[in-house]
């Protein structure tokens, strides 16, 4: 079973500048919106096995992060979106499936809001349909995104560790932790665009509104998995799947048992 393979990479013209995607593997085509503030580097556990799936996966830089250029401003989660159509209409794909993780299902959500004729189905891996309380919450700490400025003893690259490692329990990859936080730490100085657009996002009322089919997906290892499943209460008429263990790096820690869950949906 291939746990890992070689993405084609390439560039489109979006209204940011360029976007940055990967495609690989044949099949019915998925597109993969990462967390933030990393990029579509957590996907790379799971290209082979979509692949062997006979998924298509299509993963996307949002502007700002990875190669994709940022906007000057800060985004909201519908400014986002947009990206979406960029990448497909470069690829000549008129629809697709689309999966998002923590950030990019929201990022998932709008697309399939705003582009409803060039989406199948929606996959909602680790919704956020945060409650007032919580997004006021979680607003200061992903606030603190705006003070990883780089400092001449290095410091700010330790504290960006230490906020990752503090944020989740039970964590056991450690490359995975290392490569989201360099992500993280090279989408400076607006790192911290994305998760603003979160916080000021209601995805709880959004999804709402979604009319394709839509799957929710939960390891109830993730620090936010009791906020993700609430999902299931607010639209009960969306399937939803449940894998045990693992922390927000799931994708990272078990690509098959992850992919296994994805195609389970999308191949029935």
């Amino acid at each position: 079973m291939r746990t890992y393979m070689t993405p084609t990479r390439a560039y489109t013209d979006g209204k940011y500048g360029q976007v940055h995607y990967a495609i690989c593997g044949e099949g019915n085509p998925l597109v993969l919106m990462h967390q933030s503030p990393t990029h579509m580097i957590q996907f790379q556990n799971v290209w082979g096995p979509l692949s062997d799936r006979g998924i298509q996966a299509i993963g996307i830089d949002l502007p700002g992060y990875g190669c994709s250029d940022g906007p000057n401003e800060v985004p909201s989660m519908e400014d986002y979106a947009d990206v979406v159509p960029t990448v497909l209409d470069a690829l000549g794909i008129d629809k697709a499936d689309i999966l998002g993780h923590h950030t990019g299902s929201m990022v998932a959500t709008e697309v399939a809001l705003q582009f409803p004729d060039r989406i199948n189905r929606i996959i909602l891996n680790g919704p956020c349909p945060f409650s007032d309380d919580e997004r006021e919450f979680f607003r200061p700490i992903m606030a603190n995104e705006k003070n990883y400025g780089p400092r001449e003893d290095g410091s700010h690259l330790t504290e960006q560790w230490n906020s990752r490692i503090g944020a989740q329990p039970g964590w056991t990859d450690l490359d995975a932790i290392h490569r989201n936080v360099v992500a993280g730490a090279a989408a400076w100085p607006n790192a911290w665009f994305a998760h603003d657009a979160v916080i000021n996002y209601d995805h709880a009322e959004a999804m709402k509104k979604i009319t394709q089919p839509c799957l929710i997906m939960s390891n109830n290892g993730d620090t936010i998995h009791a906020i993700a499943a609430r999902a299931k209460e607010i639209c009960p008429h969306f399937d939803y799947s449940e894998q045990e263990g693992g922390t927000f790096d799931f994708i990272d820690e078990q690509p098959v048992v992850w992919a296994d869950a994805v195609a389970e949906w999308l191949n029935r």
